[in-house]
């Protein structure tokens, strides 16, 4: 019989390399790479941090609510079952971060606590390094 570390919680989550990353690296606008590659929460986190960044509160928090829907679709197929780490440091992840980050940032603007403190916390049980680096 083989016995459980009943400390250890769910396996990481490592999404695959997020398809608009080199293009936009090369210069690729967001507006072109969210168009292009409309399943990218990397491109929708650029569009959301930009709008964000600007005062566009409600671009913000419409890019990045968008970007945060893709990303979980995106855990789903890749073994995530609703819990568990998402770490910051496999740089695939950062798109999906970046959007929760932002989504939670943009809600506190718009005065809705509960969404602030919901990507808050989520934000933190995924990557407490995203929380820090992202707040």
């Amino acid at each position: 019989m083989e016995l459980n570390n009943l400390l250890s919680g769910p396996p990481e989550t490592l999404l695959p390399e997020d398809p608009a990353a080199a293009e936009l690296a090369a210069g690729l606008p967001a507006v072109e790479a969210a168009a292009k590659f409309p399943t990218s929460s990397l491109a929708w986190s650029e569009l959301a941090e930009e709008a964000f960044a600007g005062g566009r509160t409600i671009e913000a928090y419409a890019y990045a609510r968008t970007g945060y829907h893709r990303g979980l679709d995106l855990l789903r197929r890749n073994g995530w079952k609703g819990h568990g780490p998402i770490p910051w440091e496999h740089e695939p992840n950062r798109g999906f971060l970046r959007c929760l980050a932002v989504l939670g940032k943009a809600a506190a603007a718009i005065e809705e606590k509960d969404e602030a403190e919901r990507c808050a916390t989520f934000l933190r049980d995924s990557s407490p390094t995203a929380a820090d680096v992202l707040s």
